[in-house]
């Protein structure tokens, strides 16, 4: 894969905050001021708005989240999920475009485990934080990929070791502290096959390799992309995350475009009371000359384009679709 280097990211968005702090002092000492600013200077935006100009602006963005439906891969466990019309209670009817203006969804979940997820570490140690007692310093990460991809395709089971971490730090440079770090392995290639959840033989990482990102390169948490983290019996390197107060992602996709390093990675997730698993959505932000993703002004965003085909419920897939 292209390797792409963080220097230039983190370089202009550090020159970008220099001249930020500079132009905010020189405007605090010179008293009133005498003459009008310039409408349109990156150099002289107020803040972090030079660094979104000068780099996120252009910078590809690639979405490394599974679309949600009723019948994507979830242990059976669990069980299934359901989507329907939400219903007026008043008439016992759903909502419709024509009669009241709005339609809206009804979301009957059997699980926070479900999809692409942030799993905080309340969901197996109640004493640590839950979902919506995460730090909102979680958003926004420098972002490192480790693939196994070669690794999997001889040994389906194969689980990211120590040795691979070292080999991707010989090519890249020592893991930055408080990075995510996501190991491909190519397996959603095969989502949303609800038979993936049945699979017993998956890849995964290896306790000793969690911990040594944990312990020794205090990375701010890990993701891979099925929805266990490793197969042994017990789940090992689930529980000692999990008992130690470090969140992981399950669930990722996309990884196959992403940069093995350079790129950010943006977080997001619903804020529900004493939640123990996040339904999360997760951003990849590469350099603008990246070849995958897409950069603010390539596409229609604000108004949003019109569709020829309208959404409508479909009752034998449960979702709406465009018809």
């Amino acid at each position: 894969m292209k390797r792409i280097r963080l220097n230039r990211l983190t370089a202009t968005a550090t020159f970008a905050l220099v001249l930020a702090s500079h132009s905010q002092a020189a405007n605090a000492n010179s008293g009133p001021a005498t003459e009008v600013p310039p409408t349109s200077s990156v150099a002289t935006a107020p803040g972090l708005w030079s660094v979104y100009e000068q780099s996120l602006k252009n910078a590809k963005y690639i979405d490394l989240t599974h679309t949600l439906t009723p019948s994507i891969p979830v242990w059976k466990g669990f069980g299934p999920a359901q989507f329907g019309p939400t219903i007026n209670p008043a008439t016992s009817k759903p909502y419709q475009y024509q009669q009241d203006g709005f339609e809206a969804t009804r979301y009957l979940l059997s699980s926070d485990q479900f999809g692409t997820q942030l799993d905080p570490p309340a969901h197996w140690a109640p004493e640590y934080p839950a979902i919506d007692e995460l730090p909102p310093t979680y958003a926004v990460r420098p972002l490192v990929v480790i693939s196994i991809v070669a690794q999997v395709a001889k040994d389906p089971g194969y689980h990211l070791q120590v040795a691979d971490i070292a080999r991707w730090e010989a090519r890249h440079g020592r893991i930055p502290a408080g990075s995510v770090v996501m190991v491909r392995s190519d397996w959603s290639r095969d989502w949303p096959d609800p038979a993936l959840a049945t699979r017993a033989v998956f890849p995964g990482v290896s306790l000793a390799a969690l911990q040594f990102l944990h312990l020794q390169r205090q990375i701010l948490f890990h993701g891979h992309e099925p929805l266990d983290t490793d197969t042994t019996p017990t789940l090992e390197g689930e529980s000692w995350l999990m008992h130690n107060g470090y969140a992981q992602a399950e669930g990722v996709a996309h990884l196959d475009l992403v940069a093995e390093t350079g790129c950010l990675v943006t977080i997001g997730y619903p804020k529900f009371q004493g939640g123990l698993g996040g339904l999360a959505r997760y951003l990849a932000l590469c350099p603008a000359d990246w070849p995958y993703g897409v950069a603010v002004g390539q596409v229609l965003e604000a108004p949003l384009p019109k569709s020829d085909k309208r959404l409508q419920w479909d009752a034998e897939r449960g979702v709406r679709v465009r018809q």
